[in-house]
């Protein structure tokens, strides 16, 4: 396999590592001022995600910095055109890193209020932010023979992209509900279970919308790379049995079968999208694909042998972290949060 083509399915199992990971995490935070009534529930709902938050951002930062040095075209176009929702998804993360902190560091009830909404809201930006940059990616941009930006902030809030935007803030937020349910304990886990019965009509009809709409307006569809076969079936019907698993409230397949159909729904975006990186709008031949976007081959031969070494650790630990903190929590436990 030729070393571009590897780097660019290394960054789609590190976005669907961040995707799957993070998003729940997002979830939980999103969820936090309504399944958590008082602070002892709210604090058991950070402690589900409180071993492993800090890490799964790790994907995030990975999968950016291996943009950046496999695909620093890429990386750079990427930045012109969503500059401000970037910058508006830094600020989000760090806001969120702040107030999972400082939460605890004062008793007063308004004050640990205050910090939970600053979570929620926090944790609501990001899936807002990276389905709308979605959207737009898959609908083409207005970029210029030399990879650059030339269109408003009106460009990217079109339909299609703010569909996107409805899909990833409502199916993440569907993620960390049933992750609540097998974590948290009772009454939040119950809550959790209402608030994904709620939740999943919302995400099932926003999906399959944009799914809808990517087949009729997005432009990437005229230059179908790779075909993705059954994969975008199977994730249609994963996003299908979660509904019907719900009412039977069989908690355990409907977050696996929600995860695999976030893994799904992420392999058929790159593999519809391959080998574009960047479809541009203006001029189909000024799209930033995988051969004219990538590094060196000396860089790349480089990066591949670091992440050859580095990576199987990283899997290692976090696989074991997982495995430490797999218990349901209580609300008799002792919380850092």
């Amino acid at each position: 396999m030729p070393l571009p083509v590897l780097w660019y399915v290394l960054i789609a199992v590190l976005f669907t590592g961040y995707l799957v990971l993070e998003g729940f995490d997002y979830g939980v935070g999103i969820l936090l001022p309504w399944v958590g009534h008082g602070d002892a529930e709210r604090r058991a709902v950070l402690a589900t995600i409180g071993p492993v938050w800090d890490a799964n951002e790790v994907w995030l930062i990975t999968a950016g910095g291996a943009m950046f040095a496999a695909f620093p075209l890429w990386y750079a176009s990427l930045f012109s055109a969503f500059y401000g929702g970037l910058a508006l998804l830094l600020v989000s993360l760090i806001v969120r890193g702040v107030a999972l902190e400082f939460r605890s560091q004062d008793r007063h009830p308004t004050w640990r209020r205050r910090w939970d909404y600053l979570i929620a809201g926090s944790s609501a930006v990001p899936p807002l932010v990276w389905g709308l940059a979605l959207g737009n990616v898959l609908h083409g941009i207005p970029l210029n023979a030399q990879g650059n930006f030339t269109g408003s902030l009106a460009t990217l809030l079109n339909p299609y992209a703010l569909v996107g935007a409805a899909a990833a803030f409502s199916l993440l937020t569907l993620h960390g509900a049933l992750y609540l349910t097998l974590k948290a304990p009772s009454p939040v886990s119950d809550r959790a279970y209402r608030a994904a019965f709620r939740v999943g009509p919302v995400a099932t009809v926003f999906y399959f919308a944009f799914v809808l709409m990517s087949y009729f307006d997005a432009h990437f569809i005229h230059r179908l790379g790779v075909d993705p076969g059954p994969i975008p079936i199977l994730a249609g019907l994963g996003m299908v049995t979660v509904r019907v698993l719900l009412p039977r409230r069989n908690h355990p397949w409907a977050f696996w079968v929600g995860l695999l159909t976030i893994v799904l729904s992420t392999a058929s975006v790159f593999l519809a999208l391959y080998p574009d990186l960047m479809i541009s709008s203006l001029n189909p031949a000024w799209s930033l694909t995988v051969p004219n976007a990538a590094a060196n081959p000396y860089s790349l031969k480089v990066m591949t042998i670091v992440a050859i070494t580095v990576l199987p650790l990283v899997l290692a630990y976090q696989a074991w972290t997982y495995w430490i903190f797999r218990r349901r929590i209580s609300l008799n436990d002792t919380f850092h949060y």
